[in-house]
């Protein structure tokens, strides 16, 4: 087997950040040995996370079984999405802004066509819907638990508290049409073809704020994992926590 040198654009404050929670999850379970350090496990799950790289790749590369390097990335994933905030928490500092965009994304996953739960027909592929919470500069903030990809947009808004949190903060918030009849916080564009001049502009002003938070959607797609996730759907969850915290970690 031939092995090369790669690298991954991330910078080193994250790697002994996720180094750092492993080492303290190794000392309340009491761990004695490992085949890898703090510091190869963090760099092991990064490159997961970052590269997308398999469990095969991963292990020929650091030396050890597939299921070892399972077993390191899985905790490593577990100890980074308990630290993930919850919208209560996120809102403490959502709070403060002026402003925040609310868009709703889908991760692909690798599914057949008999789980229709998981199929969008919007998008016209399988996978798991998200909500994302970006500031008024696009950058992100918060992202919710995963739902299936059938899930309506304004449906998952709901369904994870989004709406009543933004209402609760009287924090006004720009969304695209997909998000009509949210309530008063959330503010959409105008839905129609024949609209009066005033509308149209309007929507134009509406657009030119809510694209902002495109810049958050390209920062979940640069953790290349999220392009196509081929684990089981109870794990995306968690995973997209994971990535929330490294992302933050990183700032």
């Amino acid at each position: 087997m031939l092995v090369y040198p790669s690298s991954i654009d991330l910078s080193s404050r994250t790697l002994r950040c996720l180094a750092g929670h492993l080492a303290a999850r190794r000392g309340e379970v009491g761990t004695r040995w490992r085949r890898l350090t703090t510091g190869r496990q963090a760099l092991l799950a990064l490159a997961h996370l970052r590269c997308g790289d398999t469990y095969a790749q991963l292990a020929a590369g650091f030396g050890i079984g597939i299921a070892t390097a399972y077993r390191y990335i899985r905790e490593a994933v577990e100890v980074l999405a308990a630290l993930a905030p919850t919208l209560a928490e996120a809102m403490k500092a959502i709070r403060m802004k002026a402003f925040v965009i609310l868009d709703g994304t889908l991760l692909p996953i690798d599914r057949i066509a008999a789980d229709t739960p998981y199929y969008s027909g919007k998008h016209k592929r399988h996978g798991m819907n998200v909500q994302v919470l970006t500031d008024p500069f696009g950058r992100l903030l918060w992202v919710s638990p995963a739902l299936p990809g059938s899930t309506h947009d304004l449906t998952a808004a709901r369904t994870h508290g989004i709406v009543e949190a933004l209402a609760a903060a009287d924090l006004k918030c720009w969304a695209d049409k997909a998000y009509q009849s949210a309530g008063r916080p959330v503010r959409v564009p105008f839905r129609g073809r024949r609209l009066k001049r005033w509308q149209r502009r309007h929507n134009s002003t509406h657009a030119k704020i809510r694209c902002l938070g495109e810049r958050a959607m390209a920062t979940l797609k640069g953790w290349r994992l999220l392009r196509k996730i081929r684990c089981s759907t109870n794990r995306i969850t968690a995973i997209v926590q994971a990535v929330l915290v490294l992302h933050h970690a990183s700032a």
